[in-house]
Parts: C-alpha cells; sequence; structure tokens
C-alpha cells in the first residue's frame, strides 16, 4: 500500500514531481512520479542500479511523458523489512505489480527497463499481458554468456572487503565505455554498499549462473506488448545472436543495434536516445510551442 505519510509533492521546472513509498508484503519501496498529461512509461533498473540511472532519461522524456520510477528492496533506498535477503523474480513481478497499480500506470504504459530489468518486464508482460502496451527492453538477452559467467564466477573469488577491486573488475568486464565520472560512481556505489545489498548481490549473480534460459523461466509467446529489444555494438556479456534468438520467441518483437555502444548505452552517451524516439515519439520543437502557447 501507499504510505502517504512518506509522499511528497513539489514542483521542479514547472512539472510535479511525487515521491513516496510503498509497503509491498515484506518490502519497502521508494517511487518518484514526473507528472504529465502524456503516455505513461514505467522504467525497471538493472542489478543494483537505483532510480538515478534514468536521469538522463528523465530529461529527454518527462516533458512529453508521466514517467514512474522506483527501486527494487536492494537498491537504493528500497528495504527488506523481513525474511531472506533474496528477491525472487516472482516477488519483483509482485512489486512492479503493485507499483504500477499504486501510481496509478495505465493499461497503455509502456515499459523501459535495462539489463536484468528487462527479466522483470517480460515475465510481468507474460502473466499480466493485459497490462503492459509496449516493452522498450535494452540490454537483454536469453542467458549468460562466458564473459558474464566469467565475471560473475571471478567476482566470487574476491574478497568481500576489496570493494575497489569488485568495482574496477565490473568496469573492466563491461563498463569501459562509461563516462569516468559514472565509472567514480560505481566505485563508490560498491565502497558504499552495505553488507546486505553485497551478500544479495552474490546471490543474484549465482542465480544468473544456474538459470539456462529465460524460456526457462518464463512463458515467451505469451507476450502480447509491441516488444524492442534495444543492443548495444560493444555489450561484451550479451550477444547479438542470443539476443536475436530472443526477438524470435517473442510475438511483435524487433531488434535495434546501437553503433559504438556497450552494455549500459544510454549511460554511456546521450545519443543512444536517437534510437528511443523511433519508439518513444517526442512531438517536433514547433508542435510543442504550439501546445504551450494552447495551454
Amino acid at each position: 500500500m501507499v504510505n502517504p505519510a512518506n509522499s511528497i509533492k513539489y514542483m521542479r521546472r514547472g512539472a510535479a514531481i511525487v515521491k513516496g513509498t510503498i509497503e509491498i508484503s515484506r518490502f519497502v519501496v521508494p517511487y518518484r512520479i514526473y507528472e504529465n498529461d502524456g503516455p505513461h512509461i514505467v522504467c525497471i533498473n538493472g542489478v543494483q542500479q537505483s532510480m538515478a540511472m534514468w536521469h538522463s532519461f528523465v530529461l529527454r522524456y518527462a516533458p512529453y511523458y508521466r514517467i514512474i520510477l522506483f527501486d527494487f528492496p536492494d537498491q537504493g533506498k528500497g528495504r527488506i523489512v523481513s525474511g531472506p535477503i533474496f528477491v525472487s523474480l516472482d516477488e519483483q513481478v509482485e512489486i512492479l505489480r503493485e507499483v504500477m497499480k499504486a501510481t496509478g500506470a495505465n493499461n497503455n504504459v509502456t515499459i523501459c527497463s535495462a539489463s536484468w530489468g528487462g527479466i522483470v518486464a517480460i515475465a510481468f508482460a507474460s502473466r499480466h499481458r493485459n497490462e503492459v502496451k509496449n516493452l522498450c527492453l535494452a540490454s537483454l538477452g536469453t542467458k549468460a554468456n562466458d564473459k558474464m559467467v566469467e565475471t560473475i564466477k571471478n567476482g566470487f573469488q574476491i574478497d568481500p572487503q576489496n570493494r575497489q577491486k569488485m568495482a574496477d573488475m565490473l568496469i573492466e568486464s563491461f563498463g569501459q565505455g562509461l563516462p569516468e565520472n559514472i565509472k567514480n560512481k560505481i566505485v563508490t556505489q560498491f565502497k558504499n554498499m552495505s553488507e546486505e545489498n553485497l551478500r544479495a548481490f552474490y546471490e543474484h549473480g549465482l542465480f544468473v549462473v544456474s538459470t539456462k534460459k529465460i524460456g526457462d523461466l518464463i512463458n515467451l509467446s505469451n507476450i502480447k506488448a509491441k516488444t524492442v529489444l534495444i543492443h548495444g555494438e560493444n555489450d561484451s556479456i550479451i550477444d547479438l545472436d542470443d539476443v536475436n534468438f530472443l526477438a524470435s520467441q517473442i510475438p511483435n518483437c524487433a531488434v535495434k543495434v546501437v553503433k559504438g555502444a556497450g552494455h549500459f548505452l544510454h549511460m554511456e552517451s546521450e545519443d543512444v536516445f536517437d534510437i528511443y524516439e523511433d519508439i518513444l515519439s517526442i512531438p517536433p520543437k514547433d508542435e510543442k510551442k504550439i501546445q504551450k502557447s494552447t495551454g
């Protein structure tokens, strides 16, 4: 349920932003809504990423879309109140559904995701096929490739207290295309990560390695939403052949490849949003002016 005491509405650059928390089963989930009369978008973070990862996305699309962000219990300020530190896929799907209900996302919503967030998105779209219109999924394949498995296994060998080495390994493995300021934020994130979040990170890695294919977990043929898979040409942990195979398993699915981009796509370069605009259209500048003058 929504906790009204923790819900705050304020104005920023002329647009209302609502911040609050939702109590869902054994979790506390923070959310943020960028209010707008336009179509609805729900964004799902990647593993150990927070709402902050969507900053440049919000700057581009908040003037035209109603955007909903949130953190899973092991991300940002999300919390596990009781029970195990591992949050199952079923629990993540239920969290997404409750967030959408509590924040008023309609059935014409587009879900945008990054990496593991795409797994949650397609699981949701398969189980609740009439509750989402479009899926825009970045950096998603059907299984961990050899490079990802190697990275996860090497991570298990690192002393849990050596956070710098953990961050450096991840950046070297699949974050080379990130700007230096983002690399520095990853290092800081690992140094400040709680023991609980670190254990959740390890458990997620074990789950990824042990899972053979997405199709073992999700009925992909049941997905009704129009789907686009966005793949970075230089993504070292997701293979293009695997992305194309995933697309072949989902009805009404297309693949778009971003030249020169790696796994983190729009965190590497805002030019990636040029390909997003094929999916999430933005009114021409002159049309925007007309809307403002008549609004």
